[in-house]
């Protein structure tokens, strides 16, 4: 079997969803886009979310802004994989990009909070793998809260608040991650997607491949 037809029956393999959640200021965001970057084979998924893009932030490409009565509409219509409402804002991941890219054997990464973990682990819960970013203390959570200069101190004391809550959802996921230095984080999660990849189930091309060996004998 020549590599090229190999390949060509990876293809047929469903996408893995790799799930990235944290309390907000963890570093989750970062990390996400330092994998997209580093990882050419996994696409993002873009999520919808109701409150106003920050300033580093672009239309189409970190979230689709759109309004409330939008945002209602797509739950109605049940065209949202999952939905929440997080510090009086809509946040949901759209159904049909999603669906369309793991048909194509594509590999995607979300940026979702616990909630939304929850929701699309029994939507597509073969296709999941779950990562939880921890930050090595709260008072380094509440530091990069203030670092990145997008938040009003009263939004800052909100995360702070809700952050423990968050974090106590830490044993739902498939793994855990503790964001003490942002490099180092990256290559943890970045074994994560390699080792999944690798699993036996995952790589459905092997009979066919090991097949050729007794062919050859």
């Amino acid at each position: 079997m020549s590599e090229c037809t190999i390949k060509s029956t990876m293809i047929k393999n469903r996408g893995i969803c790799f799930v990235l959640s944290a309390p907000s200021g963890a570093g989750k965001s970062t990390i996400a886009n330092a994998l997209r970057a580093s990882q050419p084979n996994l696409f993002p998924s873009i999520s919808v979310t109701t409150r106003s893009p920050r300033p580093s932030e672009q239309h189409g490409i970190h979230y689709h802004f759109i309004s409330q009565e939008e945002f209602k509409k797509q739950v109605k219509k049940g065209e949202l994989l999952e939905w929440a409402t997080v510090f009086g804002q809509g946040y949901g991941t759209p159904k049909a990009p999603v669906e369309k890219l793991l048909s194509e054997g594509k590999d995607l990464i979300f940026d979702i909070d616990w909630q939304g973990h929850q929701q699309i682990r029994k939507s597509l819960s073969q296709n999941i793998v779950s990562i939880f970013i921890l930050p090595p203390s709260l008072k380094e959570l509440e530091n990069r809260l203030k670092q990145r200069d997008s938040d009003h101190p009263n939004e800052i004391k909100n995360r702070m608040n809700k952050a423990l809550d968050e974090i106590e959802h830490w044993d739902e996921f498939d793994y855990v991650v503790i964001n003490y230095q942002l490099e180092k984080a990256v290559q943890e999660i970045e074994s994560i997607l390699i080792s999944e990849r690798l699993k036996t189930n995952r790589q459905i091309f092997l009979p066919s491949f090991i097949e050729k060996f007794y062919i050859e004998k």
